[in-house]
């Protein structure tokens, strides 16, 4: 049988041969599925930076904090890099600085009982977590203990609330990166330093509020499996020294709007869940270490208020921006709701991740915002206490300077200062 010629050379008179003639065509279709493909990402690239941008400015106008700056040369009008920033009239808060915790934490976790303050887990790198807890003193003003976590139980994004003895650790993130949630809970006995079993979640979840309210621990929202879904789930049980009193958790009325990272609290009798943000990052589509792409996220302000257990949400007077990262960044003072930093929207020119330097004051009794004063930077995921009139803050990720408000850093910096009121 005669074999095709399929060699170089050849007349003027011959034909293309077959296979240069498809490695050229296959090479010209490549190229144009190529194009095509960059040009709708970059259609869509411009369509969400023009939407953000848009509210960028609107949100700087009416705040009017500085952030606009007019070019008058070119009557070019830009945003500045740290547009989100609050500032108000009034004392600056003085910060005196402590002994730093022996480890950074992003995504850590913390609660107060009496004088001392427990620091929970939580990002050392994000190809590290920590599995312990170091407890700070706060009549000396030093760090004392540490004590190892369960190997079995999560690292971060964690639901978290003590009853004056006993504190509860349910579901979260297991391992670094982006990692799966687990359901398994736990609780810490802080007089023996024991760790008991606890009923795990019906389905596991990332960083949902988390309170005790009428002898109920509620658990509502987070992030769903996927890490990124918003969840509004609400469940409960009745817990009496540290046990469940019941064998199954309950569901409760689904929260108005889902997402993690959020405060929440009981005041007075009344649940509220503060802040937070639908969407988080991912881990990467068969990544063997479930390795972090960042998704699209809306940090959100909004408060919601529940007066009875079954009665309806009640929605109150947003935050003064939005707020998220905030789980375990607040304090009681008399009858105030104090929050320290966070993270919120992202900035509309370079998309970048925005920390928030400001202290917020909720006032309960007429449901006013306010800024209180200003941290030494601007971080998220602090871990705040209060004791003998000193607001103290530990440990997050701060900024890349004065002028830079994105995330840098995974700090253990401890700081404290005198408020009143």
């Amino acid at each position: 049988m005669p074999r095709l010629n399929v060699g170089s050379g050849g007349g003027a008179g011959e034909h293309p041969k077959p296979r240069k003639y498809l490695f050229i065509l296959g090479f010209v279709a490549f190229l144009g599925l190529f194009v095509v493909v960059d040009y709708l990402r970059a259609s869509s690239d411009t369509k969400y930076d023009i939407e953000n941008d848009t509210s960028g400015i609107r949100q700087s106008f009416e705040i009017g904090d500085g952030g606009i700056v007019e070019n008058h040369d070119e009557k070019i009008i830009e945003l500045n890099a740290t547009y989100a920033d609050l500032y108000e009239d009034g004392d600056p808060l003085v910060w005196e600085e402590m002994p730093p915790c022996p480890v950074g934490r992003l995504d850590g976790y913390s609660t107060q009982i009496g004088n001392l303050f427990y620091v929970f887990a939580g990002y050392g790198t994000i190809d590290h977590v920590h599995s312990h807890v170091d407890i700070f003193n706060l009549n000396n003003n030093k760090w004392e203990r540490r004590i190892d976590m369960p190997r079995e139980m999560a690292h971060s994004h964690l639901g978290m609330v003590n009853d004056g003895r006993y504190v509860y650790i349910i579901t979260g993130q297991y391992g670094p990166q982006c990692r799966p949630s687990i359901a398994r809970s736990f609780v810490l006995d802080t007089i023996t330093l024991e760790w008991l079993d606890f009923p795990s979640l019906p389905v596991s979840r990332y960083a949902p509020p988390t309170t005790i309210w009428r002898g109920r621990l509620h658990v509502m929202g987070g992030s769903k499996e996927d890490r990124h879904e918003p969840s509004l789930q609400h469940w409960s049980i009745a817990v009496k020294d540290g046990r469940a009193l019941e064998d199954e958790w309950r569901n409760e009325l689904p929260i108005p709007r889902g997402g993690p990272h959020r405060a929440c609290l009981v005041a007075h009798d009344k649940l509220y869940i503060i802040g937070g943000q639908e969407g988080d990052f991912m881990a990467k589509l068969k990544s063997p270490i479930y390795r972090c792409v960042r998704r699209h996220e809306i940090v959100y302000g909004d408060v919601y208020m529940l007066e009875e257990p079954g009665a309806d949400w009640k929605q109150l007077p947003p935050m003064p921006k939005p707020n998220s990262h905030i789980e375990t960044a607040w304090v009681m003072v008399n009858n105030s709701i104090i929050i320290v930093g966070g993270t919120t929207a992202p900035h509309p020119q370079t998309n970048k991740m925005n920390l928030i330097g400001e202290v917020f004051r909720f006032k309960l009794d007429t449901y006013e915002w306010s800024v209180l004063g200003r941290l030494p930077y601007r971080v998220k995921t602090t871990l705040a206490a209060f004791w003998d009139g000193y607001l103290y803050f530990s440990s997050g990720q701060r900024d890349k300077g004065p002028l830079d408000p994105s995330p840098k850093l995974v700090v253990g910096n401890t700081f404290r200062t005198k408020i009143h009121i």
